[in-house]
């Protein structure tokens, strides 16, 4: 084999939670799905950023993940979406938050990687930045789903009736908090990671955070270095759950600075879940991706949606 050339591939999931029995079958088909796509574009001898950029968005179309439409709903009753993208071979990044009114956040981060000297745009200027480069911009309606409404009203009424949603606060959890990682009725962020024939890694992470969030709430994943991150001397990540514990970690940078360090992604994967449950009580899920094609993928919440596609072929499951 010529040196240069690298055997591609792709590590995607759809969120680290108590998935349901009834809702399992539209998680596996919702990550083939991102997973066929994903990997065209890595056959064809496409980049690992196209490819992410390729998985994430057939994941934020898909209303089974809180990503895109189907995303929870804030405290007012609106999604406001959030997501990173990251090259790991120019060391380029592009992140959005907080925005309303695109269809494809992660299409939205691609544009601010490729044409801004910035990294991060939030709301009303993250669209404003989009639609100048060609982003239609779409009535927030359209990203709301009835399912989520009846899913806010319930969850209202009982903060309202100071019915906490666990049995350890006096008051209503969002649904990453560790006490409810077990039970939660949720659905979860998104992400890819992927490495191409030319050797380069890239990594994206998509989100509607967390149900009845309060307005201009930011979590992990669209920031740097915690729900996403990729460097070729490094690793890809894309990480899953309660996301404040993951930010105080800067779980991501943590976890590819381990194989940087001589550790195997399957082991600095584990690892990085272990930490964050030992250090901070969190639950979540992670893909990391190493520059010579091992990868690593762990949760200590009762499922991860996950696919992974190299060439021998693609793979989904929903636990490890």
């Amino acid at each position: 084999m010529n040196p240069s050339h690298h055997s591609p591939v792709l590590l995607v999931h759809g969120g680290a939670w108590a998935i349901p029995d009834t809702d399992k079958e539209a998680h596996q088909a919702g990550v083939r799905r991102a997973l066929e796509a994903g990997w065209t574009v890595l056959q064809g001898g496409g980049l690992a950023l196209d490819a992410v950029v390729a998985a994430v968005t057939v994941m934020e179309d898909d209303p089974t993940f809180d990503a895109g439409r189907g995303s929870f709903l804030t405290s007012d009753g609106r999604v406001q979406l959030d997501a990173l993208l990251m090259d790991g071979g120019r060391m380029k990044a592009g992140g959005v938050a907080c925005v309303e009114r695109l269809r494809n956040p992660i299409r939205a981060a691609r544009l601010v990687l490729e044409e801004s000297p910035h990294v991060y745009f939030v709301g009303s200027g993250a669209e404003a930045f989009a639609a100048s480069h060609g982003m239609p911009l779409i009535d927030n309606a359209e990203l709301v789903l009835d399912r989520e409404r009846q899913r806010l009203a319930q969850a209202q009424e009982r903060a309202a009736q100071g019915i906490a949603d666990d049995t350890f606060s006096g008051h209503l959890c969002d649904d990453k908090s560790p006490e409810t990682a077990f039970t939660l009725d949720s659905h979860d962020t998104v992400g890819a990671v992927a490495l191409d024939s030319a050797g380069n890694l890239a990594a994206g992470t998509s989100t509607g955070g967390t149900l009845n969030k309060t307005p201009g709430r930011v979590g992990d994943s669209s920031l740097i270095g915690c729900g996403c991150y990729a460097d070729n001397m490094s690793a890809a990540v894309s990480l899953t759950g309660w996301g404040e514990p993951i930010m105080k970690l800067v779980l991501g940078k943590w976890a590819t600075d381990r194989v940087a360090a001589g550790t195997a992604p399957e082991m600095a994967a584990r690892e990085a879940i272990s930490y964050l449950f030992n250090r901070l009580g969190g639950h979540g899920g992670i893909i990391l991706l190493g520059p010579d094609g091992r990868f690593g993928l762990a949760h200590n919440t009762p499922a991860m949606a996950w696919g992974l596609a190299t060439p021998a072929g693609l793979h989904t499951g929903l636990g490890i």
